[in-house]
């Protein structure tokens, strides 16, 4: 007899682009589901917002979501086993200690927080609860990713890997963007590196190393950003590791990516990643000598936050406070990356 599938009642706090698009995939009807979701409740500034939250990209639901004007009614709600965080990254501290507070599992979306400071903070009070968090780097949680990194580090198909190139760029248009917008307060974490930048170091991560969190290998790290009114709206990065591999991150918030976002070359061939960073659907081996190629292409509906969500559900019925595959040292370890890009490049929030 299969055994069932656990199910998860969510609470969403923040009604902005991040959090519809979650919720939307977690109403995707899919074969390959290993968990039900069920979009409990609503956290919002208003009731009035968060039912025109609900009508836009909710509007069929099986079940209707209760909609609180506050986030403190969505934490203290009993029927809402895990909050999920789409608010700016300036709020991520506050939303996760509350939470944690109320004794909820979470689920937040990147940059966790502002700062390994925080991190560590939100961390410890989550160990001290016994609660259930993880950061939302959704893309690692793709079979896409998966399969790229049995075929770099376990079948070492391009051999040795010797260097990785990863950028996301996308025109923000920020200079038109109101001072308190996200994309141009500091307060909320303004700036490329943690808003897209994040996806380019995850990918340089998974590339060049094979282990994670504890596991990892730590390289040194150079820096350069270009900041206006001390936003950075370009940051490129140089993680050079013992045995000499480099990984050339970048990130930038005026230009666009090429579809080819992701280069991995190694001493017997390359690797190519196409189409969003957070998101991509197909990369392409070159073994040398084959001119051609082995393209790999992953079909999903909808954008594939599901798949993080599976394997929080699955986490959380197995009793698990962490996940395996986005631990807690691994977001810490991302968050001292950037605290040290930011240092060289000369960019600061005010809660450093």
């Amino acid at each position: 007899m299969s055994e069932s599938k656990p199910t998860l009642r969510w609470g969403i706090i923040g009604t902005g682009m991040i959090s519809s698009w979650f919720i939307a995939d977690l109403t995707i009807d899919r074969k390959d589901a290993k968990a039900t979701h069920i979009i409990q409740a609503i956290g919002s500034s208003s009731v009035e917002k968060g039912k025109k939250f609900v009508e836009e990209h909710l509007p069929n639901p099986p079940q209707p979501p209760t909609i609180y004007g506050s986030y403190q009614e969505a934490y203290q709600d009993p029927n809402v086993d895990i909050i999920y965080i789409g608010t700016p990254h300036g709020f991520h501290k506050k939303n996760c200690l509350d939470a944690i507070e109320h004794g909820k599992n979470i689920l937040c979306e990147k940059a966790f927080t502002l700062n390994a400071k925080e991190a560590r903070e939100v961390f410890e009070a989550a160990k001290a609860k016994g609660v259930f968090i993880m950061e939302a780097m959704w893309t690692r949680f793709f079979p896409l990713v998966k399969t790229i990194q049995e075929l770099v580090h376990k079948d070492k198909v391009i051999g040795n890997v010797v260097r990785v190139f990863a950028d996301f760029a996308m025109d923000q248009r920020i200079e038109s963007q109101a001072p308190e917008h996200r994309l141009r307060d500091l307060s909320l974490g303004a700036g490329s590196l943690l808003d897209i930048g994040i996806y380019s170091l995850t990918w340089g991560l998974i590339g060049l190393d094979s282990g994670i969190g504890e596991k990892a290998t730590t390289p040194k790290i150079c820096a350069a950003q270009t900041l206006v009114q001390g936003v950075d709206i370009s940051t490129s990065v140089i993680l050079l590791y013992p045995d000499g591999k480099q990984g050339i991150i970048t990130s930038n918030s005026k230009v666009k990516t090429p579809n080819v976002f992701c280069r991995m070359e190694g001493t017997g061939g390359y690797i190519v990643v196409e189409g969003p960073a957070a998101a991509p659907e197909n990369f392409t081996v070159y073994v040398d000598g084959d001119a051609e190629g082995r393209k790999y292409e992953f079909e999903k509906p909808g954008r594939g936050f599901y798949w993080e969500a599976d394997a929080v559900a699955l986490d959380i019925a197995a009793g698990k406070v962490e996940s395996d595959v986005m631990p807690w040292a691994e977001t810490v370890r991302v968050m001292e990356i950037m605290d040290e890009v930011r240092r060289q490049g000369g960019s600061k929030f005010p809660q450093d």
